[in-house]
């Protein structure tokens, strides 16, 4: 088979995915796609499910994840700014090392509405990692969004020198929404003025068409409204499916080599878990110490001699007060 679903996201995706890990890749052996990935939003908690479910159905994994990307900094704390969406696949153990780190990140100092990543980290943990423009969410498509052809040129090709040559692709996309299709355009015109190459994605967040009823729900929960809401949040089409081959081809026609650069893409993730060997931490004990079972002893009787002291403070912005707890040794 010539194509791989690159761009999928899980009931991981919080409240967004509506597709049930195990009916994914059974989904993907019915259709007779030999591989698919995982691109949750900003997180990688379904990943190891995913990994096993795929195996039992005889369907490569490929572990991924569409991660935000702050405009500037992850420590920026602008509300205005909305982060950019990327998709980024691991190729190896040392992309999946560098796919963890940089979510981690994304929580522990990135976190700001949503969980964030910047061009820095990025420069530090791009190996063994291929990278997907993304959706209309994306750097490079909002860019084309605003009308700026250049800076998105610019965009992509500074990703490429980043992932390396093969490593970096400008996704297409069609979900019958009226901004795809000059996006598209553009997109191939980069490719065509760069050499950067072009992959064909399906943005799913369900499984079949019929789900796209239950993907409305789980979003009405998520921005607490109800499907009587016509202002509310939603999807504006249905086409947010995993879709066969045939549909993929059909939809873009004209472009073979973005539907054969997914199955590039799968043959170039070999990604192995291996669930045979321990890999405990390694606690290295403070100086002056050669005895961990004396070191645990000494800090469980210094735990036991803490005292918690309730602080009120008062917040000079409002009328009420802020609570500290202190610890402090007897």
């Amino acid at each position: 088979m010539a194509f791989t679903h690159l761009h999928v996201h899980t009931e991981f995706s919080l409240l967004d995915g509506a597709a049930r890990i195990t009916n994914l890749a059974k989904r993907a052996k019915e259709l007779g796609q030999t591989a698919i990935a995982i691109t949750d939003h900003g997180n990688m908690y379904g990943v190891m499910a995913f990994y096993h479910a795929c195996r039992k159905e005889g369907v490569k994994p490929i572990i991924g994840c569409e991660v935000y990307v702050a405009p500037r900094s992850r420590f920026d704390r602008e509300p205005k700014e909305s982060p950019y969406h990327l998709v980024l696949l691991c190729k190896n153990d040392v992309g999946y090392q560098n796919l963890c780190y940089l979510v981690s990140m994304s929580y522990a100092e990135g976190f700001y509405s949503k969980p964030r990543i910047d061009w820095d980290l990025l420069q530090q943990h791009s190996e063994g990692l291929i990278c997907l423009s993304a959706c209309l969410g994306g750097e490079v498509s909002q860019s084309l969004l605003a009308g700026n052809f250049d800076t998105a040129k610019e965009t992509a090709i500074r990703y490429q020198t980043l992932f390396g040559e093969g490593n970096y692709y400008l996704e297409l996309q069609d979900h019958n929404l009226p901004e795809q299709p000059p996006v598209n355009e553009a997109l191939m015109r980069i490719a065509k003025e760069t050499g950067i190459p072009l992959v064909a994605t399906n943005d799913s967040h369900y499984i079949s068409r019929e789900d796209s009823k239950i993907h409305d729900v789980l979003l009405c929960i998520q921005t607490a409204k109800t499907v009587d809401d016509p202002d509310r949040m939603r999807f504006d089409t249905d086409e947010f499916y995993i879709k066969s081959e045939a549909e993929m081809q059909a939809l873009f026609p004209n472009q073979p080599e973005a539907i054969e650069n997914t199955a590039k893409i799968a043959d170039a993730c070999h990604l192995e878990f291996d669930f045979d060997t321990y890999h405990l931490p390694e606690f290295q004990l403070p100086e002056g110490w050669d005895d961990g079972g004396k070191y645990l002893e000494h800090l469980s009787l210094l735990v036991s001699r803490i005292t918690i002291h309730d602080i009120r403070i008062h917040d000079k912005y409002s009328t009420q007060y802020s609570y500290i707890l202190a610890f402090e040794l007897n």
